[in-house]
């Protein structure tokens, strides 16, 4: 050692750094992070789950190799398809390692899937949870009004598809009202706005249809028709509703749960309702079936008719009715011989009596009549004040009679009547006990009291 010194040379063992586990983990750590912070990774998901915290996990492997992932609830719930166990997929996040167990993981900020793009398989895997649920049997589709009298529309104000809507209605029926509520139908609210609508209407009630509407588009801008939310209330709406988004090549979940899906916005308000000039034919002809009906059926009575009248029985009908009209004739004719009769022979009389009555002077006879009958009548009156003055009398008789007979009179000559607490009058000094309460009914007015002492 000492002739190594003097040649220049010194040898000092490495400085030993010890490091703690945590430290080293954290130390790797960031050296991970600096060097793969925006990585993409191609593989097959396993051992997926999802907890209630919204967060994902899941295992990315290929043949020979594997890495964890997890992805948290701000970006999961931005995931337009629902990851499962098999499902070949493209990641991309951030690499590092978890420093709880040491394991190197992905935080994965997008998930989308190999070969079919995301949103095509969260339309496939919505369609398959909806129909197996029944959502789209056509024995729950409602039947579309003939000719509704207020149609409601959910879509938005300044889409195009609105206005050829409106004008394809004021073409075909100008009379018909037509309520629209406003909703965006694009973007991340949009699926809740239209949502809203189809409830606001099967509250208010102020329509007899709906029409879903929204114009062509990608599938990124009709994604929000095809939200689980928006199906089910469409599916449970109570009023029919018509789907008419995109174009006929377009399908959505919600053509699928409505009751009616027409190919554009132009095509369902031609669906909605039916032209006037429609109507009109129509009813043209079912009038001309109706007369063709009545014919037929006068030609086959007419034709019954002629074989009836051929039949014996009917010719005796025939004659029977036939003496009964004669009859009938005999006596009208009778009646009015017999009416003219009565007022020949009443009008004789008439004339008898005008003879008579002006042989006498008819003022006399009334002054006559006049005086008897104020003699009568002066009687009569006398008789009643008579018959009044007696009535009135009894009446005083009977009335001081019931006075003097009432319990208020006894009561007014100091008396009193008392009750128990069941309201029956206390007759018996026995049949109520010390402490009880009772009640007094005197001249003016009423007295409560409790029982002190009883006395026999």
């Amino acid at each position: 050692m000492g002739a190594i010194d003097q040649l220049g040379f010194s040898f000092r063992p490495p400085e030993r750094r010890v490091w703690t586990v945590r430290d080293l983990v954290a130390s790797i750590r960031t050296h991970v992070e600096r060097e793969y912070s925006d990585a993409w990774v191609e593989g097959e998901i396993s051992n997926f789950r999802a907890q209630n915290s919204g967060h994902l996990y899941f295992t990315l492997k290929d043949q020979n190799s594997q890495i964890s992932v997890v992805m948290f609830r701000s970006s999961a719930r931005l995931l337009r398809f629902k990851p499962t166990d098999g499902m070949q997929v493209v990641v991309r996040g951030r690499v590092t390692i978890y420093e709880d167990r040491g394991q190197l993981q992905i935080i994965a900020e997008y998930v989308e899937p190999k070969g079919a793009g995301a949103l095509q398989i969260a339309f496939e895997q919505l369609k398959a949870k909806l129909e197996a649920e029944g959502l789209f049997e056509s024995s729950r589709k409602k039947a579309i009004p003939a000719l509704p009298r207020a149609i409601g529309i959910v879509t938005s104000p300044q889409a195009a598809a609105l206005r050829d809507i409106l004008h394809i209605l004021r073409r075909r029926h100008h009379t018909v009202n037509v309520l629209i509520f406003p909703a965006q139908v694009q973007g991340e609210m949009a699926s809740s706005e239209v949502a809203s609508g189809v409830r606001y209407f099967n509250r208010a009630k102020n329509v007899e249809v709906i029409i879903v509407a929204r114009g062509g588009g990608s599938a990124e801008d009709l994604a929000s028709f095809n939200e689980e939310g928006l199906a089910r209330v469409v599916a449970a709406s109570l009023l029919p509703v018509i789907s008419a988004v995109g174009h006929e090549t377009d399908f959505t979940i919600v053509d699928f749960v409505a009751d009616l899906r027409a190919p554009t916005p132009s095509a369902a308000a031609e669906l909605v309702i039916r032209s006037r000039q429609e109507i009109e034919e129509q009813v043209e002809r079912l009038d001309g079936r109706l007369q063709k009906a009545m014919r037929y059926q006068l030609l086959m009575g007419r034709q019954q008719l002629t074989e009836l009248a051929q039949h014996g029985a009917f010719g005796r009908m025939m004659d029977l009715i036939r003496r009964r009209q004669q009859r009938v004739d005999d006596l009208v004719y009778r009646m009015a011989h017999a009416e003219r009769d009565l007022l020949e022979r009443q009008r004789r009389r008439y004339d008898t009596l005008a003879a008579a009555v002006r042989h006498y002077d008819l003022r006399l006879v009334l002054a006559g009549v006049r005086r008897e009958l104020d003699g009568k009548i002066s009687s009569m009156a006398a008789a009643a004040r008579n018959l009044l003055l007696q009535k009135s009398a009894r009446l005083d008789r009977l009335t001081s009679q019931m006075e003097a007979l009432s319990p208020v009179a006894i009561l007014e000559r100091g008396y009193a009547l008392v009750f128990d607490t069941s309201g029956k009058l206390v007759k018996d000094a026995e049949s109520v006990k010390t402490g009880d309460d009772i009640r007094a009914r005197v001249a003016r007015g009423e007295i409560e009291a409790t029982v002190k002492k009883t006395r026999s």
